[in-house]
């Protein structure tokens, strides 16, 4: 039975973002919603929830069902409730008292502890709050499930959790997942949309093999192109050899004709032109480079709060030049706060004990909440300040994929991606020797998380990172350090760690 439809749908903001789109929704069905940033896939979302509609076409639900859509971000007036009473208002007001059985058995299903269910959500990590978002909707016993991101600041073990959750809690609703997280796609997907302004591509397949075949289509239909091209301009050729001989005979039936040509080329450069292909802006990074061989030296670091709880130790830790460190750990052991010690030692903010730095170090920093990104001012100006001249301001920004029409607007009112490509734009610009990084793929397309890895890795790029995404993980490592029982340690490989988070 189809709980949820769409029929020749399509939406058009700046330009289009999808069109003559259809699909359908059912029992079983686990659907990766796949597209570059900005591209139109919350948008996707917010119509099949009945949120905004359609610009063209139909959404069509099965009378009388639930749909529950769990967006990227806490709305305002959650953040003063804690986290249980935020999952209780989601019901109805008179059910809440004999029903709140059920807000405890949906936090349970999450493995929420209870100290945290007593948390006010503006108190909550970015991680926490996303699951506070799925329990709200999930208390309401939805027909299906839309989720925006759902992965995005979770760290590794709540994304293996969710992933358990989905295949045994939710085993029996469909459910429409947009994500940029590959290793999260591949274990709960079973089909996968690929959002195209043009021709948007559906296979019946997790998104690894749906995006192998899909790239076979893609070059299948480049081949068809230039056969077609090819073609068009045999027909002008030959038209343009009518039109001289019926103009000097003066023969109408040949005008005619080479008309008909021209007009049959016409049509197949019009088709010709709509194929599909990756726009999705350029990742650049930058590496002016340094002779010192060892750029950090730690030795009997202790990583504590505010409040002087030691979180974890490092004994001794030696950063060298060309060194890919990445730093993995369940969220709340102190990674953001090592890397925000680091950050403060290397800006010369404070003089941090047990930290040694290199004179010649260079450092870019960017965190996951992109905290140094001016949301009042445009892209424009951010990056103009980064010493830049007008034109290459522009040109570049044009090529990190901000559109021209975006580059005097407030940064508050780009995407979340397109947020990203802007912090990793300014990045560059700060030509630096070595790059600090919190999670630098939240929000970024896969295109975008491939292609800062190639760059990263081509640049010689020395960097230390923090980041739950396993595929750029594996992608970029050479050295892996885990926070685990109060030390800092290095291992071999990160696979033995993701090992001991699954359920």
């Amino acid at each position: 039975m189809t709980i949820l439809s769409l029929k020749d749908a399509g939406f058009v903001a700046r330009a289009p973002l999808f069109q003559n789109l259809t699909l359908t929704v059912g029992p079983g069905d686990r659907v990766g919603l796949v597209a570059q940033n900005g591209a139109g896939k919350s948008t996707l979302l917010r119509c099949l929830a009945g949120e905004i509609e359609l610009t063209r076409g139909d959404v069509i639900r099965s009378r009388g069902a639930a749909i529950g859509y769990v967006p990227q971000d806490a709305g305002p007036e959650l953040l003063g409730q804690t986290f249980r009473d935020a999952v209780l208002a989601a019901l109805p007001k008179e059910a809440r008292e004999s029903d709140s059985w059920r807000a405890d058995m949906v936090l349970e299903s999450l493995e929420v502890p209870q100290d945290m269910r007593r948390a006010r959500v503006s108190a909550l990590s970015g991680g926490w709050q996303r699951l506070m978002l799925l329990a709200r909707v999930w208390v309401t016993e939805p027909d299906a499930l839309l989720l925006d991101e759902p992965t995005n600041y979770l760290d590794l073990e709540k994304i293996l959790l969710l992933e358990n959750w989905l295949a045994t809690w939710a085993s029996d609703v469909p459910v429409v997942i947009a994500s940029h997280d590959r290793s999260f796609l591949d274990a709960v997907t079973n089909r996968t949309l690929f959002l195209r302004p043009e021709t948007s591509r559906l296979f019946a397949l997790p998104y690894s093999r749906a995006r192998a075949e899909l790239a076979r289509n893609d070059a299948a239909d480049a081949a068809e192109q230039d056969r077609d091209l090819k073609e068009a301009q045999r027909l002008r050729r030959q038209s343009a050899k009518l039109k001289n001989i019926g103009i000097n005979s003066g023969s109408d039936l040949l005008q005619k004709k080479q008309k008909q040509l021209r007009e049959r080329a016409e049509r197949i450069e019009e088709a010709a032109a709509s194929l599909h292909s990756e726009q999705a802006g350029e990742i650049r990074l930058s590496n002016r480079g340094t002779h010192a061989k060892v750029l950090i030296g730690i030795e009997g670091l202790s990583v504590a709060t505010p409040e002087e709880r030691v979180l974890f130790k490092v004994p001794k830790l030696n950063v060298m030049k060309g060194d890919r460190i990445v730093v993995l750990g369940r969220n709340g052991t102190g990674k953001s706060t090592l890397v925000r010690l680091l950050r403060e030692a290397l800006a010369g903010h404070a003089e941090v004990p047990g930290i040694r730095i290199t004179p010649t170090l260079v450092t870019a920093y960017m965190d996951q909440a992109l905290s140094d990104v001016p949301l009042q001012r445009t892209p424009f100006e951010f990056v103009a300040g980064q010493g830049e001249s007008d034109a290459r301001c522009r040109s570049a920004l044009a090529t990190a994929g901000i559109a021209y029409d975006l580059q005097r607007s407030p940064i508050a009112k780009l995407s979340f991606g397109q947020k990203s490509r802007l912090a990793l734009l300014a990045l560059r610009f700060a030509a630096p020797n070595f790059y600090l990084l919190d999670e630098p793929t939240n929000h970024v397309d896969i295109a975008g998380q491939e292609a800062l890895a190639e760059e990263i890795k081509v640049q010689g790029v020395s960097c230390l990172l923090v980041s739950h995404d396993r595929a750029f993980v594996r992608d970029v490592g050479t050295r892996f350090l885990v926070v685990e029982r109060g030390l800092l340690r290095e291992c071999e490989s990160p696979e033995s760690y993701f090992a001991s988070l699954a359920p």
